[in-house]
C-alpha cells in the first residue's frame, strides 16, 4: 500500500501535449522533497558562482552536483513508482499507466 502523502501530478502526454491528472500517494515523498531542496541549493550556488565570476572548473563541479542530485531524485521517484503504481497497474491490467511510464523514461533518458 502506498504511503499517506497524497498528491496530484501531471503526466505529460507528448503525443498530444495534454496533461492528465491522477491521484496517488508515495512512501518517498519526504525523501524526494529533501533531494529537491538539495538540488535547488546546489543550483543556487551555481548561480552565485557565475555572478561572482568564479572559475569555470568550480562551476562545472557544482553543476555535476546538481545533476547528481537530480538523477538521484529521479531514481527515488522511479523506484517508488515501480513498486506502487506500476505494480498496481499490472495487477489491474492498466496498460495506459505502463505506457505513460515508458514515455516518461524515454524523456528522462534524452
Amino acid at each position: 500500500m502506498c504511503g499517506n502523502n497524497n498528491h496530484e501530478h501531471g503526466d505529460f502526454n507528448s503525443s498530444n501535449s495534454e496533461i492528465t491528472e491522477h491521484n496517488h500517494s508515495h512512501k518517498q515523498t519526504k525523501a524526494v522533497l529533501d533531494r529537491l531542496a538539495r538540488a535547488i541549493g546546489h543550483l543556487s550556488s551555481v548561480r552565485n558562482m557565475v555572478e561572482q565570476g568564479r572559475d569555470c572548473s568550480e562551476v562545472l563541479i557544482q553543476l555535476a552536483a546538481v545533476r547528481s542530485a537530480i538523477n538521484k531524485t529521479c531514481e527515488v521517484i522511479l523506484k517508488d513508482h515501480l513498486e506502487h503504481c506500476i505494480s498496481n497497474a499490472i495487477k489491474s491490467g492498466d496498460t495506459d499507466t505502463i505506457k505513460d511510464l515508458d514515455r516518461a523514461v524515454e524523456m528522462l533518458m534524452k
